[in-house]
């Protein structure tokens, strides 16, 4: 910078604009006209920033009726959707729950000492719940076989070898 004019500003010779410091000189040049590369990339960056804003506005402008419609359809579809998943997540949660309970009471069942404890104990807690119907299921057979190993007081029938 040979010469550099500014009115009532002090002009540098180009070994004093040397020794200038940078800040001093970000003053100095804070107020000189811009270069002409600098001025068409303000005026680049100004027309981009006014494209955005129309770009925008067009964007929030109020949507049309079927545009309302469609994305009320779609809100009420992924509400289906995601009700459904729910009712299956909880339909497996519930299956998985009822056979970790049978398993668990099954292998209680098999682990008793006795025929009879064994026979019981199924009859108190069975394996999966009965909610459709609270009838004996039992027929005839079953029933004589349950009153045999009811009626044997000293276990000669249900004492299992150990």
């Amino acid at each position: 910078m040979a010469e550099t004019e500014i009115k009532g500003r002090k002009k540098y010779s180009s070994s004093e604009w040397k020794k200038l410091t940078p800040q001093e000189k970000s003053r100095y040049l804070a107020y000189e006209e811009p270069s002409k590369t600098i001025q068409e990339t303000q005026l680049q960056c100004k027309k981009r920033l006014i494209e955005l804003r129309k770009e925008q506005e067009l964007k929030n402008a109020p949507p049309k009726e079927d545009e309302l419609m469609e994305k009320e359809k779609h809100a009420k579809l992924i509400g289906q959707l995601k009700a459904a998943e729910a009712r299956n997540r909880l339909r497996i949660m519930r299956l998985r729950y009822q056979a970790n309970r049978a398993q668990e009471v099954s292998h209680l069942i098999a682990c008793q000492p006795s025929a009879l404890k064994a026979v019981r104990l199924q009859a108190l807690v069975p394996p999966y719940p009965d909610t459709k119907s609270r009838k004996n299921k039992m027929d005839k057979l079953d029933m004589e076989r349950v009153e045999i190993l009811l009626e044997d007081t000293k276990g000669l029938i249900t004492n299992r070898i150990h």
